[in-house]
């Protein structure tokens, strides 16, 4: 179990509990970036890797100053002094490789040279990622995501790193697809079945006339029909009196990768009628294909990148607790033995609707652990959320009350808890007092003990 976090401090202090530290792209873009903003994966490349690098010093100097301290106290006197584990692994934010594989590669090896135990890759569009309220994640085709992979794979070979991979699908609820270059999404992707113009004049339309978009779009979908190509072809083997068998016959003849093209034809063959499907009528402005994405889709991706990584991931923005079963479950098929990472939604309401009871989210984490191989959970944004909240506690009660308040409030519990007072400026041990004598003693010519 671990946070995302991007302050030495707070990290200091996860380190009593937690035995990993989790560095967010998304976190680091507000509090690491000279431009801050919501995650969109628009800062710069070389951001992450910096932060790993802070990261990675401060815990080494939590444990050279804990060590000089423990150092210079006699044997028996070390077993009641504090002894935390303070080099924690660093699982870094790799986003989508920020650029072309070789932009990957070289993030991947700052990430690596700086201190990272583990990166995760994902699969979404670079240029596009809206970690927002609004429509259009964009997903890359699986071909894309699999040389992104193989890109991470090949640089941590070249350094006989051993750096852990974590391969993580964005595809959950993703809304469109930048390219149907790959046969193996096909699937997946939406097309009109019914006779409309193309969305993009709808929408331009919409704007040159001061009307809402977003409007003008939900009524275009209303019309359009929007359907993958298998469901227009069970649709339409419906509409012309074919049976049900006619559709399971037709799904015997394609499998997992038949392109658009193979689909037709299977449906000519079979019912002797061409299926009205356009997925070109659709497109965004940006021209990603509507896409509609399943848990098997996810699956399906997972799959194939799961030998050249060493943990699987999926990020589910939905609680749906049967989605999380089904796509642990469908991987434990493939691969018994896989360990799997999860990241768990800062405003999840996990409703019961969604298989979400009371019992079931009091125990989730621990569940996920012992029946699915879930060996790596994280809050990402725990420092937003959590410490935003208590310094603006903090902060009210600073205002209202002044010292008198921060005396009894924070000072007093503070330097008087026991067995050792919480670490602050005022604990020399853990603010590197006594290793700063030791330097000075030893500039000074005095014998080191």
């Amino acid at each position: 179990m671990s946070f995302g976090a991007t302050d030495p401090v707070a990290i200091s202090q996860m380190a009593k509990h937690m035995r990993t530290v989790y560095l967010s792209g998304g976190l680091s873009g507000f509090s690491e970036n000279n431009y801050p903003g919501m995650d969109h994966a628009d800062y710069p490349w070389d951001t992450v890797p910096k932060v790993v690098d802070k990261i990675c010093r401060a815990e080494l100097w939590h444990d050279q100053r804990q060590h000089q301290y423990r150092m210079s106290h006699s044997q028996e006197e070390r077993g009641a002094l504090e002894k935390w584990d303070y080099l924690m692994p660093i699982i870094a934010d790799g986003d989508m490789g920020f650029g072309s594989l070789t932009a990957t590669m070289k993030s991947t090896k700052a990430l690596a040279e700086f201190g990272s135990a583990g990166i995760h890759i994902d699969d979404l569009a670079i240029g596009l990622k809206k970690f927002t309220i609004g429509q259009g994640r964009t997903v890359v085709p699986t071909s894309e995501y699999v040389d992104r992979v193989k890109a991470v794979r090949l640089q941590l070979d070249i350094m006989q790193a051993e750096t852990l991979i974590f391969a993580r699908c964005d595809t959950d609820h993703a809304d469109f697809i930048t390219s149907v270059l790959d046969p193996r999404d096909h699937e997946y992707v939406l097309g009109a079945t019914n006779l409309v113009r193309p969305l993009q004049e709808v929408l331009e339309e919409a704007i040159h006339c001061s009307k809402s978009a977003l409007e003008a779009r939900a009524q275009w979908i209303s019309c359009a029909g929007l359907m993958t190509f298998d469901e227009a072809v069970q649709s339409q083997f419906s509409r012309c009196g074919l049976l049900e068998e006619d559709f399971i016959k037709y799904k015997s003849r394609i499998g997992y990768g038949s392109s658009l093209t193979a689909r037709r034809q299977a449906a000519i063959e079979i019912a002797g009628i061409e299926i009205t499907f356009d997925w070109d009528i659709p497109r965004s402005r940006n021209g990603q294909y509507m896409f509609r994405p399943t848990v098997r889709s996810i699956v399906e991706r997972a799959v194939l990148v799961a030998p050249l990584s060493d943990l699987s991931w999926t990020r589910m923005d939905s609680p749906n607790y049967h989605d999380i079963k089904e796509y642990h479950q469908s991987m434990l098929k493939h691969f018994p033995d896989r360990m799997f990472a999860f990241a768990w939604g800062g405003e999840w309401p996990f409703p019961e609707s969604a298989g979400w009871t009371t019992e079931r989210r009091k125990n989730a984490s621990a569940q996920m652990a012992r029946e699915y191989g879930v060996v790596w959970q994280v809050q990402p944004m725990y420092m937003i959320q959590g410490v935003n909240m208590e310094i603006e506690r903090s902060a009210e009660m600073w205002c209202k009350e002044g010292i008198g308040g921060h005396f009894d409030k924070i000072q007093t519990p503070a330097v008087s808890r026991t067995p050792w007072k919480v670490d602050g400026y005022e604990k020399m041990s853990w603010c590197g007092g006594y290793l700063s004598d030791a330097f000075f003693s030893a500039v000074a010519g005095e014998e080191i003990v």
